[in-house]
């Protein structure tokens, strides 16, 4: 099961920065400067050096209220990550995620449940205060965070700078933001699309529809994407496998969106 930190409203933040460093040791792995590929080129090719920057802010923004399916996106790709050592997930008492985080459905997308934190904030203030903490200590492999309410500009440039002087990927999800300004690399829309069954009816693949509305040195795509349970590995859905949605019409999707 996944490690949990509950911050009391009556801990005081030099208990709770003792408490991250002592969960938070660093692993004999340091991380690589690079990017995080999809091992997919239909998408790999629309990023910047062909795959997510590595050091950087991410958006991971839901097509609606909730968040499920842009949370299991964003496992996935954590996943896919070479470099081992623990990976924070922060979330706050705001999310919208139905359930709980459980270390079975964090194991069947790829990510071992052992290697998990997850830090459960006060509030989203709170939060993004325990992910600056984390950045800092340059230990996580990387950190997934569900803050609540999505954060002014000036809070996402201090998130993306912080993530660049670690060196490490943050996912930050959001539901439902429109147009809203950050400072991310890339902005991602998640929706939903029907699982992959094998012949005897049970899961063989999760999909997404997957919107790229923005990306710093790259281009906008649209795809429609599934993720192999057993290989953890990428690939385009069947119905989309020979194409990509071309440019125009993902500026007419955004347009639409926005109007």
């Amino acid at each position: 099961m996944p490690t949990v930190i509950s911050f009391a409203p009556n801990r005081d933040r030099r208990s709770v920065i003792i408490g991250l460093k002592h969960l938070l040791r660093p692993t004999d792995t340091v991380a690589k400067p690079g990017v995080l590929t999809f091992d997919l080129p239909a998408i790999d090719d629309y990023l910047p050096q062909g795959g997510l920057s590595l050091g950087a802010l991410h958006d991971i923004v839901s097509e609606t209220a909730e968040l499920p399916a842009a949370f299991g996106f964003a496992i996935a790709l954590i996943s896919r990550l070479a470099r081992t050592g623990p990976v924070l997930i922060v979330i706050s008492p705001t999310t919208l995620l139905s359930g709980r985080i459980y270390g079975h459905g964090l194991n069947t997308i790829g990510l071992e449940p052992e290697r998990v934190l997850l830090a459960e904030a006060g509030d989203q203030i709170q939060a993004y205060w325990v992910i600056e903490e984390a950045l800092k200590s340059k230990a996580p492999a990387a950190i997934a965070a569900i803050a609540g309410a999505d954060p002014d500009l000036k809070t996402s440039r201090r998130l993306h700078l912080a993530a660049g002087k670690a060196g490490l990927p943050l996912l930050l999800l959001r539901p439902g933001a429109k147009g809203k300004a950050s400072a991310a690399m890339t902005r991602w829309r998640i929706g939903t699309a029907q699982a992959a069954r094998d012949r005897f009816g049970l899961l063989k693949a999760w999909r997404w529809r997957l919107v790229l509305e923005r990306c710093r040195n790259g281009r906008p795509g649209e795809w429609s994407v599934e993720f192999d349970h057993d290989t953890h590995r990428f690939s385009l859905a069947h119905a989309m496998a020979d194409r990509t949605f071309p440019q125009s019409a993902v500026a007419q999707s955004l347009a639409r969106r926005s109007g």
